[in-house]
């Protein structure tokens, strides 16, 4: 019964909201950075947007480990990314001012698109080598004092809630600005709406800041070291998930 209720709500009520928040979220930015306020507009508009979103699907949300975040500073966070809904818990719960590196495929969602791009996020393509390191270049220019970025080194969502390899594209950025590293483990999300499926469900989201990681002096770096660093961060993040997900 609560299952059917709960499809009611989402359809009559819910759904209706959301689309009218992401409109007037992606009109605001469009028009708050095109006046110039960029630094503001590229992040509490949809910052709110995403609260709206977690609030709406009524899925309680814990945040662990916010004492880790480096305010002021600029850094590097990494995510394992178990569904469409990390973007509104990460988004609209962390307290800190992103950047995303998103699939060039999203540029193409009217009004949604170019409000991200008048934002300052990256759009990825990973056509060719040429363009994925072009990415990571315009992803180090979006960066400026106080702003982070926020990257899923999976490259995808989870199809099982596993974590799969991390790639290295963040965690070269990190090494190339020497930007702290945060990873974030989230629990939870892949329950509230799987990959291939728009079958929300209601269940409680679980996000944990672990402490940063500050990447050793650029110079001393090789493919070995990095891989290294790719390593002990997804481990880190591993052991943060709940048993089901490990």
């Amino acid at each position: 019964m609560f299952r059917i209720l709960y499809k009611l709500y989402l359809w009559a009520i819910a759904a209706p909201v959301f689309i009218v928040a992401t409109l007037l979220t992606a009109i605001t930015v469009i028009i708050g950075c095109l006046l110039g306020g960029k630094r503001f507009f590229s992040y509490y508009p949809a910052m709110v947007w995403s609260r709206i979103a977690c609030m709406l699907t009524l899925c309680p949300i814990m945040i662990v480990g916010r004492e880790n975040l480096l305010h002021g500073k600029s850094c590097v966070f990494v995510s394992n990314h178990q569904s469409a809904f990390d973007i509104f818990v990460i988004f609209g719960h962390l307290g800190a001012p992103i950047k995303w590196m998103m699939k060039k495929e999203l540029a193409k969602i009217p009004f949604v698109g170019f409000a991200c791009r008048m934002a300052g996020f990256v759009f990825v393509d990973t056509t060719s080598a040429r363009n994925a390191q072009k990415s990571v270049l315009d992803a180090e220019k979006n960066l400026w004092e106080g702003q982070s970025l926020i990257i899923f080194p999976e490259g995808g969502r989870t199809p099982d809630g596993h974590i799969r390899p991390f790639k290295r594209g963040a965690f070269q950025i990190a090494v190339d600005l020497q930007l702290p590293l945060l990873p974030i483990t989230l629990n939870g999300p892949f329950k509230v709406m799987p990959i291939g499926s728009w079958d929300i469900r209601p269940h409680h989201v679980e996000m944990t800041i672990h402490p940063p990681v500050m990447p050793l002096k650029k110079e001393d770096y090789n493919k070995e070291n990095l891989q290294k660093l790719v390593n002990a961060t997804q481990q880190t993040i591993t052991q943060a998930l709940w048993e089901e997900f490990k």
